[in-house]
């Protein structure tokens, strides 16, 4: 069993600064990615950052300059540093994971329960 407790959402004034913490815990051999999602109401679920273990950061290009996304090998835990907040990054964020935790070696994606994040004007 593998599960993602996220943590950091919250409310926000625009131009304000949130983190979002994702920790993965479990019986995890190796995590080759992990990434953090946002589905706001009424619209699909998307990429916001992901992080390969060897590559370079991918951000969505309405983050760009603003999010920071970052990961601790040996938590198991990816951050999303959030400057700079806009009215339009409300959401509820998903961080995902793609791990291998079987002993078949076949990675899967797991997804955190999500934490709402809100930003007034």
């Amino acid at each position: 069993q593998v599960q993602l407790v996220e943590s950091g959402g919250g409310l926000v004034q625009a131009g304000g600064s949130l983190r979002l913490s994702c920790a993965a815990s479990g019986n995890i051999f190796s995590i080759s990615a992990m990434g953090w999602y946002r589905q706001a109401p009424g619209k699909q679920r998307e990429l916001v950052a992901a992080l390969t273990s060897g590559g370079n950061p991918n951000y969505a290009d309405s983050v760009k300059g603003r999010f920071t996304i970052a990961r601790d090998n040996a938590k198991n835990t990816v951050y999303l540093q959030m400057n700079s907040l806009k009215p339009e990054d409300t959401a509820v964020y998903y961080c995902k994971i793609r791990a291998v935790a079987n002993l078949l070696s076949i990675e899967y994606d797991y997804w955190g329960q999500g934490t709402q994040v809100t930003v007034t004007v």
